[in-house]
């Protein structure tokens, strides 16, 4: 089975003066099913200087010892919310196009991607808690958790869906084995088979 990467929402607790990593166990379950094992990536392996200069030795030792076969972005905190989750997510998508690793954005990932591909974002309605009908490449209906969407498609890529709104939806890199998805597909009630099965085809299974 090959190891799936996944990167980790930061919940702030302020009683305790805690900053925790968590990761839905819905979407361990349905990389799991998908036939993958999920290792989540701890947030903040990397070394901040006085002056302001990253390194990320420790987060690059950890993608050597682990290494990791394919990458999945997950949802959760807007970006520039959380800077240590920035600059973890930034450093895997460098990992991932050096490594010609496939990658996954969910939600907040697919914005991620987009974002560090140079698009804007922008503010959206009726996108929180709904779902939506896709047309495009992928036809489907999908449940829909976000109130930022992408105002553009990032260069490089293609629209793979949108929403009954004109919305982006999905998007895939038309060199890298990078695609977008802004519905959660570990939110189903049940997992929807064509989700299940994209997953696996963008993962090389």
């Amino acid at each position: 089975m090959k190891v799936v990467a996944v990167s980790q929402r930061v919940d702030v607790i302020p009683e305790r003066g805690e900053n925790r990593d968590a990761l839905d166990q819905r979407l361990v379950t349905l990389l799991l099913v998908a036939g993958f094992i999920p290792v989540p990536v701890p947030n903040g392996l990397y070394l901040q200087t006085p002056d302001g200069e990253v390194i990320h030795g420790a987060l690059d030792d950890w993608l050597n010892a682990v290494s990791p076969q394919a990458i999945v972005l997950s949802g959760g905190n807007d970006i520039g919310q959380c800077s240590a989750r920035d600059l973890t997510e930034g450093r895997l998508l460098d990992h991932a196009r050096s490594h010609n690793l496939p990658v996954l954005g969910i939600c907040r990932g697919m914005q991620m991607i987009a974002h560090s591909e140079g698009s804007e974002l922008k503010p959206v309605t009726g996108h929180v808690r709904t779902r939506h009908k896709l047309s495009g490449q992928i036809v489907a209906e999908v449940n829909s958790y976000h109130s930022f969407a992408l105002a553009d498609c990032p260069k490089g890529f293609e629209v793979l869906a949108r929403s009954e709104d004109g919305e982006i939806e999905a998007i895939r890199h038309l060199n890298l084995p990078w695609e977008g998805w802004m519905w959660h597909p570990e939110r189903e009630a049940f997992f929807a088979s064509h989700d299940i099965q994209r997953l696996k085809k963008l993962f090389g299974e």
